[in-house]
């Protein structure tokens, strides 16, 4: 794994030393500790065991390699979509989706000093959503791996001329000021995060709640073929409430789609579905099914 500013090593290094000692209950999340992944983790299983890893790619690792038995990854935001890299990451990774978890972002302006500030490091999704507070005080946006990451860089630089966009805690664990709270342009500024594990859960198992299910597909390169795709779906009364394309390879002949559908395999309109969209597409791929954690619509 990677390495993480100063500021940030005694923790860092506190965490994986506990995690290693009781796996299974580690969490993996990407980022120093103090980001966002790393409160999603501890609000979706506060028993766990927090394990920090530079990069979303490193905290999939982690459970592939039984380092951790699960981890916690942003997928989507709501006021900046889709999170870079995700959609051929988590393909990528073997693993399987057996939860979603949401929760309300943000994110505070923080520093050695009081300003005026040069420049603001963050991940990129949080400099999107902060695009507008921003622009408006002259603060170019530079892209750190995470957002608590940034602030532990700050801190370790000395230089009072940058600033840090990140969770309260961050400033907190880092020893920086808050010099603007709540930076984030949308006050309804909320993200989607999974759980991934090594095994799928049993879609038997979700009984209690509605049952979401994601997978990918590749259409054929022929006309349509998206709208014969689709078809699969509304005509056996199944709700598809996510549908994103990404190009995989450089031929560009044809386009994945992630979608997110109500249901699982095991209800027969779900079976039904994807059968047909296995004899319509070149290759279909579930990613896991799980509780909705919101009611979508």
């Amino acid at each position: 794994m990677r390495q993480f500013a100063k500021p940030a090593l005694a923790l860092v290094d506190s965490m994986r030393a506990a995690a290693a000692q009781d796996p299974m209950r580690a969490i993996a999340f990407g980022g120093a500790p103090g980001s966002n992944s790393h409160q999603a983790a501890m609000q979706f299983a506060p028993e766990a065991l927090p394990l920090p890893c530079f990069s979303f790619e490193d905290a999939l690792d982690a459970v592939a390699t039984g380092t951790a038995g699960c981890a916690m990854i942003p997928i989507e935001n709501s006021q900046h979509g889709r999170v870079a890299d995700i959609h051929f990451l988590l393909p990528e990774s073997g693993l399987y989706i057996v939860a979603e978890q949401f929760m309300r972002i943000t994110h505070d302006l923080m520093a050695l000093g009081d300003g005026p500030f040069e420049a603001a490091y963050s991940h990129p999704q949080a400099l999107g959503q902060s695009r507008h507070f921003l622009a408006e005080r002259g603060i170019v946006g530079l892209a750190y791996a995470d957002t608590a990451g940034a602030a532990a860089f700050v801190a370790e630089s000395g230089n009072p001329f940058i600033a840090a966009i990140a969770p309260r805690l961050a400033a907190d664990l880092y020893g920086l000021k808050v010099v603007e709270q709540a930076v984030e342009d949308a006050h309804d500024n909320t993200t989607r995060f999974v759980a991934l594990a090594k095994e799928p859960l049993d879609p038997a198992a979700i009984t209690d709640a509605q049952a979401m299910t994601t997978f990918i597909f590749e259409v054929k390169n022929i006309p349509a073929a998206l709208y014969k795709a689709l078809g699969c779906f509304a005509t056996n009364g199944v709700n598809m409430t996510k549908l994103e394309s990404y190009q995989k390879g450089a031929s560009f002949a044809a386009t994945t789609f992630f979608a997110d559908i109500e249901g699982a395999p095991g209800d027969p309109r779900v079976d039904v579905a994807l059968e047909e969209l296995a004899f319509q597409t070149n290759e279909v791929r579930l990613l896991g099914s799980y509780r909705q954690a919101r009611k979508r619509g």
